[in-house]
């Protein structure tokens, strides 16, 4: 596997009325394309944070951040905003799907922002990536119109729909029923079982061992970075309509 994501020494420090908070102190780690790894950590623990850099959300504010052999710590906000709309696809915790339109519409939102959109077929690829996620039923159906699950899976296929380098999920079963997060998760570990890039941030160790590797982080430091030997495998056979 080729190299991905390669951060050294990475720091983020907030500043506010002339106090400084420390939230990452020296993170160092790599991403293989094709892996499925679990940011794990406690509240205030720093992967948030960490996410929003490694998304391009935010900046270090020292350190190596090298995306696809890029060095990006010195790109401008507008490259930024580029490589994020065209290599990263997000799934939060509370979808952040827009109201009063419909599923397909949703979806369809990050074609039209693409730089090349000449050639493209935006609602057949939307609707292809609805499809792989179960919700070929739904493609009419406004948004307040779907469950919780069904509206994470919106969220799954929009974030596919621009064949990004890596998907960043952002405690994606956090809103979730049992059965909707097992849902999620199993979607989760067939896209990586195709060849996507995952990360998933979780606080969760029950939600953290459906990935192949975990990495903990406590403090804005890594705590430890380890296989998972005993992988969680979400149920093959659930109804995804």
């Amino acid at each position: 596997m080729s190299k991905l994501i390669n951060i050294e020494n990475l720091h983020k420090t907030f500043e506010n009325e002339e106090v400084k908070t420390h939230v990452l102190r020296g993170v160092s780690f790599d991403i293989d394309k094709g892996e499925f790894v679990s940011i794990m950590g406690p509240s205030g623990s720093g992967k948030s944070t960490l996410m929003h850099i490694l998304g391009f959300l935010d900046r270090a504010t020292s350190g190596l951040y090298e995306f696809e052999g890029r060095d990006v710590t010195k790109l401008e906000d507008d490259d930024l905003a580029l490589m994020r709309n065209e290599k990263i696809g997000f799934v939060f915790q509370s979808f952040n799907l827009l109201p009063r339109t419909t599923v397909l519409e949703n979806v369809k939102l990050p074609l039209m922002y693409a730089k090349n959109k000449k050639g493209l077929k935006i609602e057949e690829r939307a609707r292809e990536v609805l499809e792989s996620v179960g919700l070929g039923h739904r493609l009419d159906y406004f948004t307040n119109q779907i469950s919780g699950g069904e509206k994470q899976r919106v969220a799954i296929a929009r974030a596919l729909v621009n064949h990004p380098s890596i998907i960043f999920a952002d405690e994606p079963t956090g809103n979730l029923d049992s059965k909707s997060g097992m849902q999620v998760m199993e979607i989760l570990q067939q896209l990586n079982s195709q060849g996507n890039t995952i990360v998933l941030v979780t606080h969760e160790t029950y939600t953290s061992e459906h990935a192949k590797r975990i990495i903990k982080i406590r403090d804005g430091k890594i705590e430890d970075d380890y296989p998972v030997t005993d992988r969680r495998i979400a149920k093959d056979g659930l109804d995804l309509k």
